[in-house]
C-alpha cells in the first residue's frame, strides 16, 4: 500500500505543469507527505503518532514555517480562496463530509490528487474525482504563493 502512495505521489510531480519554481515545491510538498504515509488517524493528532485532517495540515506546513489555524473549518478561512480548476500543488482543499460545514482537509499535490488524513485509512492520496470527494467537495484555499514555496525550500537545502 504505501508503495502505491508513493508512486502516486511521484505521479503528481512529474504530470502537474508549471515553472521549474514550483515543481520544486511540489516535490517538496510530495516528500514531507511521503514521509509520513501511513500514518494512523487520530482524532485531535498533531504528531506522528497520530493526525486528524487538519493536525495532518499542520504538521505538513509547519515543515515550511507557515502557521494555520488548527482546525479545518478554521484553515477555510485561511489565505485566498481558489476555484478548484486552478488549483496548484499546496493549496487546501475542503469538504462536507458530516453534513454540517467544513469537515475534512487535504493539501492538493496536482494531477487532481490530495494527501489527507482520513479516518479509516490514516495519511493517503484520493483524487477529487472519486465520486464520494467530487460530490462533497466545498472550497479550496491558497495559503502560501508559489513563489514563496520556491524560496522557503531553496532556505531549507
Amino acid at each position: 500500500m504505501k508503495k502505491a502512495i508513493l508512486s502516486i505521489f511521484g505521479a503528481a510531480v512529474l504530470f502537474t505543469s508549471g515553472a521549474a519554481t514550483t515543481h520544486a515545491s511540489e516535490a517538496q510538498i510530495n516528500s514531507y507527505v511521503s514521509q509520513v504515509a501511513g500514518t494512523p488517524y487520530k482524532y485531535g493528532g498533531t504528531t506522528t503518532a497520530g493526525f486528524d485532517c487538519s493536525g495532518f495540515i499542520l504538521y505538513i506546513f509547519n515543515k515550511f514555517s507557515l502557521d494555520l489555524p488548527r482546525t479545518s473549518q478554521q484553515q477555510a478561512n485561511a489565505g485566498i480562496a481558489v476555484a478548484k480548476e486552478d488549483l496548484r500543488a499546496g493549496d487546501l482543499v475542503f469538504f462536507n463530509t458530516s453534513g454540517r460545514g467544513i469537515s475534512h482537509a487535504g493539501i492538493y499535490l496536482g494531477n487532481n490528487q490530495f494527501a489527507h488524513s482520513s479516518s479509516s485509512q490514516g495519511v493517503t492520496v484520493s483524487s477529487l474525482s472519486e465520486s464520494y470527494y467530487q460530490n462533497r467537495y466545498v472550497t479550496a484555499r491558497r495559503v502560501i504563493s508559489q513563489t514563496s514555496y520556491a524560496q522557503m525550500v531553496s532556505e531549507a537545502r
